[in-house]
């Protein structure tokens, strides 16, 4: 008997080849080949039904070395594709789920686009699409790493609802087409960095969304777009029981920030420096917050500037709510946020405010250094000091060496190069701050006032300018801190010497170890009956530093390092003066010992109190 296959089996075997195709296609995926220029997309949200409904066009820019015949357009699962289009013709495209969780619900649903041409390298092709469906809230890429449901929620609050709707972008939410390879929060800092390349491949970039939605509102709400008030509202509509209202809004992602949208009927709390927007019985919040704003507004603008743009706080309907930014403007529950904290938060976002930046150790790193300024200022250095303490336990252990790290680790955790939130905020905060007290604070202001964003085309920049403000050589600081990452010095008081003088006071010789693989200014501090004295010593990694420091009565310790320089082990910081009578030293030796006869004293000297 002959076997004659129909014409059904050869349809089926068509199918079944374009399909291994379209599988063998994906595992050879440039999924970040192209960067998203421009988004120009018209939304229709419908609250009370959690839908988001998006038809616009995007521009693509072939990024990579190579000509691009493929482009991957990625979207949260909660969303559908519909459609994808170049010049007004549809373009093939396979569907497929994409495990990623730089989205809340851990998946994505990714388009493979067979474009009408190949894409030259920087070559551009612009896309209409269409996609549209649901954004609740979801944790699940949260919970099913472990994290307890309520903690996971508290962080991934993202929902379009009728009371209230915030959705936040790429990394958050991906309400808006991306293209990353996959970001798994269980694989160390994976999702950071994907969000970073993706972040840098988007700097620059253009949104503009007209938003339409339907709803029955008893006040117009408000929309904030990526810390923008939408000014353009208007109501299309009144007839029952919905009403159509629409607005434009349009936002440059300069920083590479996350884009993020707002919707609710908020009231306004205005002051000159900042715009807060609370929700109904949140009034005493607000006002607290824009208080706290407008007290330390006049510090932000003596450190970095004028603001550029009005700060902006919009307040969140979950009163557990993790806070969240995005450049000038911060998303925080207000009714949740301890009123002596609020000054501290407002600090933050003034900066950003004042200051921008594209490179996230100046922009976040500043940031914090403000809100340690700020603690100062309110309740003197210890207060900073403590406050940079609670973030040096973020960064401290971040791939710690325990001998001198490899070249390619130096590099990659630079803060110059590094996607870790605890490197490029906590670390470079402490960094700000051993600047300001090794230059003091007019050279290190004068070299903020100098930074020019559109000029900082390369990592040397900002040292540059900072090295320009002083007569003494940087380049070994910032290659141990900024241009790579060296580790941590590691301070002890090798010995201490102490001889009265014929004016009687005491001069202190002291000798200091540096064991750690960085070096650093560190202060020096002599304590006596009644008080101390203090002086600083620049100590370079795995050297010795040797310093003299006269006090008006006979020492009892010495302490190397206050808190303002980060430190692998901060357990031998402290060295205990003794009597020399424990030692048996006598007058003679003394003078012998300290090598210096034109003076008369005691010799004091103690092993380190470890």
């Amino acid at each position: 008997m002959t076997f004659r296959p129909t014409e059904s089996m050869y349809k089926s075997l068509s199918l079944l080849c374009v399909l291994c195709a379209s599988v063998v296609n994906c595992f050879a995926l440039d999924r970040e080949a192209f960067s998203f220029t421009n988004y120009d997309l018209n939304f229709q949200v419908e609250p009370e039904q959690h839908r988001l409904g998006v038809r616009g066009k995007i521009t693509l820019r072939n990024d990579s070395q190579t000509p691009q015949k493929i482009a991957v357009l990625q979207i949260s699962s909660s969303l559908d594709w519909r459609s994808v289009k170049a010049g007004d013709k549809p373009l093939q495209f396979l569907t497929q789920p994409y495990t990623s969780d730089i989205d809340h619900t851990g998946s994505l649903s990714e388009a493979i686009v067979t474009l009408p041409q190949i894409i030259a390298p920087k070559g551009t092709i612009e896309l209409e699409i269409a996609y549209e469906g649901v954004i609740l809230v979801d944790a699940t890429r949260l919970t099913r790493i472990g994290t307890p449901d309520d903690a996971a929620k508290s962080v991934d609050w993202d929902q379009i609802d009728a009371g209230f709707t915030a959705v936040r972008g790429a990394g958050h939410v991906a309400w808006y087409p991306i293209a990353t390879e996959v970001a798994n929060l269980s694989e160390g800092n994976s999702l950071f960095e994907v969000l970073a390349r993706w972040k840098a491949r988007g700097a620059g970039s253009r949104m503009q969304l007209q938003i339409a939605m339907t709803g029955n509102y008893v006040e117009l709400p408000q929309i904030l777009f990526s810390g923008v008030s939408c000014p353009e509202i208007a109501l299309e509509s009144t007839s029952a029981p919905n009403q159509h209202i629409a607005a434009d809004c349009t936002s440059q992602l300069l920083r590479g920030h996350v884009p993020t949208f707002v919707i609710a009927d908020y009231h306004i709390s205005e002051r000159p420096a900042i715009e807060v927007s609370y929700l109904r019985g949140h009034d005493v919040a607000a006002a607290n917050f824009a208080d706290a704003a407008e007290k330390v507004a006049p510090l932000i603008t003596e450190w970095f500037g004028a603001q550029r743009e009005k700060a902006k706080t919009a307040d969140v309907a979950d009163a557990k709510a993790a806070p969240f930014e995005s450049g000038a403007l911060l998303l925080m529950p207000l009714a949740n946020t301890d009123p002596k904290l609020a000054g501290l938060a407002a600090a933050h976002q003034l900066t950003h405010s004042a200051f921008l930046s594209f490179r996230p150790w100046i922009e976040e790193g500043l940031a914090h250094f403000a809100q340690a300024l700020y603690l100062e200022q309110q309740n003197g250095r210890q207060a900073a000091l403590v406050y940079m303490g609670l973030h040096r336990s973020a960064f401290s252990g971040i791939g710690a060496p325990t001998t001198v790290p490899r070249s390619d680790d130096e590099v990659n955790r630079s803060l110059v190069n590094t996607t870790s939130e605890e490197l490029y905020r906590s670390k470079a905060m402490c960094v700000w701050w051993m600047l300001r007290d090794m230059l003091g604070e007019p050279a290190l202001k004068k070299a903020l006032a100098a930074y020019r964003p559109e000029q900082d085309k390369e990592a040397s920049y900002m040292p540059r300018l900072i090295s320009a403000q002083t007569q003494r050589d940087l380049e070994w600081f910032f290659d141990d801190w900024v241009y790579r990452d060296r580790g941590l010095p590691d301070f002890k008081v090798d010995s201490a010497f102490s001889r009265k003088t014929m004016t009687n006071t005491f001069m202190v010789t002291i000798s200091v170890d540096n064991l750690g693989t960085a070096g650093a200014e560190v202060p020096i501090t002599v304590k006596f009956a009644g008080g101390d004295v203090t002086k600083r010593l620049e100590i370079r990694a795995k050297n010795k530093g040797v310093i003299r420091v006269q006090v008006p009565a006979a020492p009892q310790e010495i302490v190397v390092n206050d808190g303002s320089v980060p430190e692998s082990d901060v357990t031998n910081n402290s060295f205990k003066i003794q009597s020399d009578d424990k030692y048996g030293f006598h007058h003679g030796d003394t003078e012998k010992a300290a090598g210096d006869p034109d003076t008369h004293g005691i010799l004091h000297f103690a092993q380190n109190d470890r």
